[in-house]
């Protein structure tokens, strides 16, 4: 797990078959399904409820016996399957259009501190932000200068099609 991953996990409980709650230093309990991830070759013994309902934590990791997850990722499925906009897809958006922290920070008209926290899941991603984060790709602004008008579906095929 990264060290600059901010929440922390405190409790981890199995609840039905492939699903999880979670509780984070945040205050918040987060559910998760983790069916996705289930069908890997990994997770073969832990497909067996009885083993799947022995989930711990040691404070750094989720774990069955010999096989684990790390939280920063279980973070991030849970707040996309409850239709939030996890760190994960913040990082995505700022990795596909190769921007810095400062770059992300200059398309979002933000400072560089939150784009870090938003990154880190440090603080939470509001929608808005989210919504200038897609806007922005797809506008695809050059030389800092914001446009005018939104592309066509036709001119945004041609340019990521």
């Amino acid at each position: 797990m990264s060290e600059f991953f901010h929440p922390k996990l405190k409790s981890v409980s199995a609840l039905e078959p492939y699903r999880l709650s979670t509780i984070w230093s945040t205050g918040e309990v987060l559910e998760v399904d983790l069916s996705h991830v289930m069908s890997w070759e990994a997770f073969a013994e832990i497909r067996k409820p009885e083993v799947f309902r022995k989930v711990h934590t040691d404070g750094s990791s989720i774990e069955w016996f010999d096989t684990e997850l790390g939280p920063d990722n279980v973070y991030a499925w849970a707040k996309e399957q409850s239709d939030e906009v996890s760190h994960e897809m913040f990082g995505g958006w700022m990795q596909r259009n190769k921007l810095s922290l400062s770059g992300a920070a200059d398309a979002l008209g933000i400072s560089r501190r939150m784009v870090s926290y938003y990154r880190t899941a440090h603080k939470a991603i509001p929608r808005s932000i989210w919504l200038a984060c897609l806007g922005w790709e797809v506008t695809l602004p050059v030389a800092q200068r914001l446009p005018r008008r939104l592309p066509t579906a036709r001119e945004y095929a041609s340019v990521h099609g």
